[in-house]
């Protein structure tokens, strides 16, 4: 008897899975997730603090980091007779933040686990991220600053984003909004071009500083007066 046809759109592309395949190799090493988690803070790192957060010698952390290069996780950019080191861009950030509430879910005590004031808020990659600012995101949700999937802000939402000083960008060619995934909380907070100008607003008004060389972001008390009023939410600490 001959056997059915299959399906074109079900056939495996061989390439896509190489490279899939060579994706995910590049990054199952506890060493170079250590690289990758450490970059999720945004900023370009050199390959000496890179192998003193994998714990690794420099010739090994090198080794490391031109695996990552080549499968296109980070990218590298050389000032003078320095290289730094970033993540490729915010799918990249995306795709790790994923994988590690996927994880989460996995480890024995995965809350307990998370430091208070990460789980709080912190970087992700170019946005905000933690309790609060999926907090925040809610907020906005119910608000009706955002549409209902957070793909992009309402007329309303840009009125709001204006009022408090947080500058859109409308030539960017990343999407406007998106709905990330966070780790910690299991909900959504604000990424996209709306999220990482959330941030960069949040910092010149003084509202949060940001840990050198960590994910971690500490609240002033005048970015939780700010924020509780701009986003009629309750900080908790």
């Amino acid at each position: 008897m001959p056997q059915p046809a299959i399906p074109e759109d079900n056939l495996q592309d061989p390439g896509l899975e190489t490279a899939m395949a060579g994706l995910t190799a590049a990054m199952a090493d506890p060493s170079r997730i250590r690289i990758l988690c450490a970059l999720m803070d945004g900023r370009a790192w050199t390959a000496t603090e890179l192998s003193v957060v994998a714990e690794v010698a420099a010739s090994t952390a090198s080794a490391h980091l031109a695996k990552l290069l080549s499968r296109g996780l980070i990218g590298c950019v050389t000032q003078g007779r320095h290289r730094y080191y970033r993540l490729a861009g915010a799918e990249v950030a995306s795709l790790l933040e994923s994988i590690m509430g996927v994880a989460a879910r996995q480890a024995a005590t995965p809350v307990s686990r998370t430091p208070g004031r990460l789980r709080q808020m912190r970087t992700c990659y170019d946005h905000l991220a933690g309790s609060v600012a999926v907090a925040m995101y809610q907020s906005m949700l119910d608000a009706g600053w955002l549409v209902a999937d957070g793909s992009r802000l309402t007329d309303s939402g840009l009125r709001q984003f204006t009022a408090l000083g947080i500058a859109t960008d409308h030539q960017t060619r990343r999407k406007p909004c998106c709905a990330c995934l966070d780790w910690s909380e299991r909900r959504f907070h604000l990424g996209g071009a709306a999220g990482a100008a959330l941030l960069c607003a949040c910092e010149q008004k003084g509202w949060i500083t940001r840990v050198a060389g960590y994910r971690e972001v500490t609240i002033t008390p005048a970015g939780r007066r700010g924020l509780q009023r701009a986003f009629a939410i309750q900080i908790a600490g």
